[in-house]
């Protein structure tokens, strides 16, 4: 029964879920990361852009960013430079669309695109001298993960030994439902520049009336991410590509971990029977730490999460804390 007992607290400062949230996603600042951008050419014919941070080892870690994220998101450097710092090579991908030049072709990036994952895995495993390749995701890149990992395990290289994931919408409708409108207008306001950008792109295959009275995610994914990527609906989206249902035929350690005060994640993104039933599939859930938050000292910048992983995923005792 892999559900962990978690240690974290988060400073008295960041006082809830929404401040644990916010003050480190708008503000820290993450210095002593230098990136080497590589474009990967998809068997599509798009492009995905990855960015390097090589220290010289056999071993790589993965990192999958949040919605609407990217490689330079202070989560992704910080975890980066936690690795690099333990002597791992780290490769951190932009999703399509989301390097800072829209993609090629008409569809963009779901949190359902593990089949971008893997070929970005597979890539590294071509291109590099690795032996051991870790994955780590937050948010909308943890939902991309475990799919991957748990939807075709036999498709998983040898190669990828553990995965730790944070903050993660593993029920997307849950999530959709529950997600405030403050952090939802954040979202669609980027995600509509986007469109705007593609609609340059393919003018009579995208139709932007009335874009600025859409107020939640199912209304989004309805008209936009839904058809784009070949579902019926926004719900057979959702239903389609969540990760929970994958969670059971994961076969390798895994690590979730989610705040019990995650404003963005639903009753059912806690996978407790899940966790109870496979014994590669770990849970922990913190009282606190927000969305992607997990800072222990922000004006230190010392975060759980970077030492969370770390343990899960490179020390003896990583299936406790």
């Amino acid at each position: 029964m892999p559900i962990l007992q978690s240690t974290y607290k988060a400073p008295f400062y960041l006082f809830n879920g929404h401040l644990q949230t916010i003050i480190p996603g708008l503000f820290r600042q993450v210095e002593g990361i230098s990136y080497t951008r590589e474009r990967l050419i998809t068997p599509d014919q798009d492009f995905i852009d990855v960015d390097w941070s090589q220290v010289g080892s056999d071993s790589l870690v993965i990192l999958s960013h949040g919605l609407e994220g990217d490689s330079n998101r202070p989560y992704i450097r910080g975890m980066v430079r936690a690795f690099n710092d333990r002597g791992l090579d780290a490769l951190a991908w932009n999703y399509r669309s989301c390097s800072g030049e829209p993609n090629k072709l008409l569809r963009s990036y779901h949190l359902g695109a593990s089949d971008d994952l893997q070929f970005v895995v597979e890539h590294a495993l071509q291109t590099g001298n690795y032996n051991t390749v870790y994955l780590i995701g937050f948010s909308a890149g943890g939902n991309i993960t475990l799919k991957y990992l748990g939807e075709n395990p036999a498709q998983v290289p040898n190669a990828v030994k553990r995965a730790v994931v944070f903050s993660v919408p593993v029920d997307l409708k849950a999530s959709a439902q529950r997600i405030s409108r403050i952090y939802t207008q954040r979202f669609l306001k980027t995600l509509g520049e986007k469109l705007e950008q593609k609609r340059q792109l393919y003018p009579d295959d995208l139709d932007l009336t009335d874009y600025s009275i859409f107020w939640t995610f199912p209304e989004f994914d309805d008209r936009y991410t839904a058809p784009l990527h070949g579902f019926k609906s926004a719900d057979d989206y959702y239903a389609r590509v969540s990760s929970k249902q994958f969670l059971k035929h994961i076969q390798l350690p895994t690590l979730l971990v989610n705040a019990k005060n995650d404003p963005f994640l639903g009753e059912e993104c806690y996978p407790v029977e899940e966790a109870k039933l496979n014994s590669n599939f770990y849970l922990e859930m913190p009282e606190s730490g927000g969305h992607v938050g997990f800072t222990e000292d922000f004006r230190k910048d010392v975060y759980y999460s970077e030492a969370r992983a770390v343990r899960f995923l490179l020390e003896e005792g990583w299936d406790c804390l």
